[in-house]
C-alpha cells in the first residue's frame, strides 16, 4: 500500500528558513522541499551550518524530501555549461549532508537538434555518475515533453541513475496527459509534486488551480505509483496566484490526507 509521506516547498510558504520550517510542521508537513538557489545556498553553508539546518529539522521532526536546483537555462545549452553543473553537483553535495537523496532540476524542452540533444545526454550522463559519489540523485522536473519523449531520453542514459520529479499541472499546461506520462515513466519517479490544473479553451492553455479543484486525476496517478512500490513524498507548493500561501498549503496537505482516508 502507498503510504502518504506529506512534503511542502519551504519557498512556498514566504518565511525566513527557520520560521518555514515551523510553519511546515505546524501544517503536519513529514518533509520539506529546499530551493538550493535562493533559500539555503550550498556556498553559504558551513559545516556548522549544516549542523544547525539538520538540529532545526530534528526539532521540528521533518525531513528533507527534496532539494531543487533551477538553473537559468536548460542542461542541453552550452554557453556556460559547466557552471551550472557544478551548481547541480553542489546540491547534490548538500542534499547527501541533510539525509536527501533527490536534487530536481527542470532542463527545459528536450531539443530536436542532434548536437544540442547530445549536449544534455552528456550532461545528464555527467551528472548520473557524479551521483554515485554523492549520494544524491538528479530527478527531472516533467513539463514541457510528454511521457514519450521524456521516456526515449532517460534510454540514453546510465540504468536508474536519472530520475523524474514528477509534476501533473506542469504536463497539464503543455497539453500533455498526466496519466499518460505516468505509465511511460512511473518506475522513474522519485519525487512526486502535487499540484493541480486545468485547461482553460477560451485562452488556449492550461491554468494551475488549487490542489483537488483541476483535472489532474490523482487517484489514478498515485494508484500507479503504488504499482511501482513508491517510496518518495507526495510534495505541495503554493500556486503564483495564491493570497495567503500559508493557508492553501495546509488545504493541500488535508487534500492528501483525505485521499488516503
Amino acid at each position: 500500500m502507498l503510504e502518504l509521506k506529506r512534503g511542502i516547498s519551504l519557498e512556498s510558504l514566504r518565511l525566513p528558513f527557520r520560521p518555514a520550517l515551523e510553519a511546515a510542521a505546524q501544517l503536519g508537513a513529514q518533509g520539506v522541499e529546499i530551493n538550493a538557489r535562493t533559500m539555503l545556498r550550498p556556498q553559504d553553508l558551513s559545516r556548522t551550518g549544516v549542523r544547525q539546518v539538520r538540529k532545526w529539522l530534528d526539532d521540528f521532526r521533518l525531513k528533507v524530501a527534496a532539494v531543487s536546483y533551477p538553473t537559468r537555462r536548460s542542461l542541453g545549452d552550452p554557453d556556460d555549461l559547466d557552471r551550472r553543473l557544478d551548481g547541480v553537483r553542489a546540491a547534490m553535495a548538500m542534499a547527501h549532508e541533510l539525509g536527501c537523496s533527490v536534487v530536481s532540476n527542470q532542463i527545459g524542452r528536450i531539443p530536436d537538434d542532434e548536437a544540442l540533444r547530445g549536449t544534455l545526454v552528456a550532461a545528464l550522463s555527467d551528472l548520473a555518475a557524479h551521483s554515485l559519489k554523492a549520494g544524491a540523485w538528479l530527478a527531472i522536473r516533467t513539463g514541457a515533453d510528454d511521457g514519450v519523449r521524456l521516456e526515449e531520453l532517460l534510454k540514453q542514459l546510465p540504468h536508474a541513475a536519472v530520475g523524474v520529479d514528477f509534476d501533473p499541472a506542469e504536463l497539464l499546461l503543455y497539453g500533455h496527459s498526466p496519466v499518460d506520462t505516468m505509465r511511460a515513466i512511473a518506475s522513474r519517479v522519485s519525487h512526486f509534486r502535487a499540484r493541480d490544473g486545468v485547461r482553460d479553451l477560451a485562452l488556449g492553455r492550461g491554468v494551475e488551480v488549487q490542489l483537488g479543484r483541476g483535472s489532474v486525476d490523482f487517484p489514478q496517478l498515485l494508484g500507479m505509483l503504488e504499482e511501482q512500490a513508491y517510496a518518495g513524498y507526495l510534495t505541495v507548493e503554493r500556486r503564483e496566484s495564491s493570497g495567503n500561501a500559508l493557508v492553501e498549503c495546509g488545504q493541500a496537505l488535508e487534500y492528501l490526507s483525505n485521499l488516503f482516508g
